[in-house]
């Protein structure tokens, strides 16, 4: 089973935030993205456990959003 991890950039609480509509409950944060997508990967197959969604085999596609200005 294939998931979609969307993960955004939030630049005013300076965090990363992990939502999917594969996974019912999933709302992570982290500062740092290394950090959120290890937490992701314990984080999803307990969900789907919760949820009583067939867990394996899994792969996570994660697709990460990050916008900034700069200054010209």
């Amino acid at each position: 089973m294939e998931l979609l991890i969307k993960m955004t950039w939030d630049p005013e609480a300076l965090v990363w935030i992990a939502e999917s509509d594969d996974v019912p409950g999933l709302a992570m944060e982290s500062g740092s993205f290394d950090a959120l997508i290890e937490r992701l990967r314990f984080a999803v197959p307990e969900l789907l456990e919760l949820n009583s969604k067939p867990r394996s085999p899994l792969y996570l596609n994660f697709v990460s959003s990050r916008h900034e200005q700069v200054a010209i």
